[in-house]
């Protein structure tokens, strides 16, 4: 088995829709090729939101609507999903986190389509998911918004400071999605700063509140399309490293990259 020669053809994108399964497994198969190529950590959380972001783009959103990924480290679940899309190529994938590429190892500023922020420093999406939301109600157009944040990130004041602002404006045209794995680079988030029930808060915020299966395509499509007078804000339960028995909620995989035995495993648990 020639494991660093493998390579995955575009999927079939021939209908929108709720991705069926053989479609997003490929994307999951297709991301742990990226990284295994490049020698690139932070794989867990990449397969803890892949199917949120996949489903965002594939169901929900338009050309004109924007996406922010708050938890910019795990720019390959985007790169990957707009690989399925057709945006990126393979020979971009290729070019993942090397020098001279545009994908970075967090989302750049600029030259990718449908990229419009870099981010990667944690806490800041919530606010510019906001932003976006205000200016198109001030300009009159019905562009809806999603940002996509880390649980770990709920530690952090300004993510706070970004709800507070965006339920002060019921801004019923943003969808905040929480990648709710329970862990962060130092250890559970209950150990880390233990902040009760997410949910819970975020429900004292007036917010729409959806708790739904973070890996079941169907309820975060439900889910995105749920009408709304405010901010809709859906917790998504996943479990990091979903897909690869070895990764599933270990703490580690928040930075190990693969050897070509693990990967060489990991792809066989996928294809079988």
């Amino acid at each position: 088995m020639l494991i660093g020669d493998r390579r995955f053809l575009p999927l079939d994108r021939s209908s929108l829709g709720v991705p069926v399964e053989s479609e997003i497994n490929a994307a999951r198969r297709r991301l742990l090729q990226m990284h295994f190529d490049s020698g690139v950590g932070h794989i867990g959380g990449n397969l803890s939101c892949l199917d949120a972001v996949f489903v965002a783009f594939h169901d929900h959103l338009r050309e004109q609507d924007h996406f922010v990924l708050s938890k910019g480290h795990s720019a390959g679940a985007l790169y990957i999903t707009l690989w399925t899309m057709g945006i990126l190529s393979d020979d971009d994938l290729r070019g993942f986190h090397q020098d001279g590429s545009l994908l970075a190892g967090h989302p750049p500023a600029k030259g990718i389509p449908r990229i419009e922020f870099a981010t990667g420093s944690l806490g800041h999406g919530m606010s510019l998911g906001a932003g976006l939301a205000l200016a198109s109600r001030l300009l009159d157009d019905d562009h809806r918004t999603v940002c996509l944040t880390s649980d770990g990130e709920w530690q952090e004041g300004s993510t706070w400071e970004g709800l507070i602002f965006a339920t002060h404006h019921r801004l019923a045209n943003l969808t905040v999605m929480v990648d709710n794995n329970g862990l962060q680079g130092f250890g559970t988030t209950t150990d880390v700063a233990s902040m009760s029930s997410l949910p819970d808060l975020l429900r004292g915020f007036d917010v729409d509140l959806i708790t739904c299966d973070g890996h079941d395509r169907q309820s975060i499509s439900e889910a995105l399309a749920a009408p709304s007078d405010t901010v809709k804000v859906i917790v998504l339960q996943t479990t990091k490293g979903r897909g690869v028995s070895f990764m599933e909620n270990r703490m580690e995989w928040h930075y190990r990259p693969l050897t070509e035995e693990l990967f060489g495993i990991a792809i066989d648990e996928m294809e079988g």
